[in-house]
């Protein structure tokens, strides 16, 4: 896989799976509404992945001045791509289950895809898979926990 390519894919997957899981805990805990949690993957999915691929672009040209503008634009569109992909994959459990299950299988679907990628990154590096797993998943774990607390602390000012 191209690098600029894999840049993509990896800022893809992280940040579609934690965005879109943070989202979505915060929103359950906040109203424990399905129709609101699927809009707020839809919205986030799109807007999201635009918005970290513009990053992406603008991140790319501003770095390295040996860079060609075909890279620079295989990493925009592939992180595209990538971050709307893996943010829409979590629509599916909140379609086919209750709410509290979908959370729980989506959380689990969220932190196999960054143990995989975690394990793969670390292959390819040589490094230690078990503490890049261990570090990335503890990041995913705060911020379900921190997006957790703070939409429960919205529901509880406001409602």
């Amino acid at each position: 896989m191209k690098i600029s390519i894999r840049k993509g894919f990896g800022f893809g997957l992280t940040s579609g799976i934690i965005t879109t899981l943070g989202l979505i805990v915060g929103l359950d805990a906040g109203t424990n509404s399905k129709s609101i949690v699927l809009g707020g993957i839809l919205i986030i999915a799109i807007a999201d992945a635009m918005s970290d691929s513009l990053g992406i672009h603008i991140s790319e040209e501003a770095g390295s001045k040996t860079i060609k503008t075909k890279e620079i634009w295989e990493s925009t569109i592939s992180t595209f791509l990538f971050k709307l992909i893996f943010a829409l994959t979590f629509i599916i459990p909140i379609l086919f289950f209750q709410l509290q299950t979908a959370i729980i299988i989506s959380i689990i679907w969220g932190l196999f895809l960054l143990t995989i990628f975690s394990f793969y990154i670390a292959k390819q590096k040589d490094l230690s898979p078990a503490k890049a797993i261990a570090e990335h998943l503890i990041i995913a774990v705060f911020v379900i926990i921190t997006t957790h607390l703070i939409g429960g602390w919205i529901k509880n000012l406001f409602i």
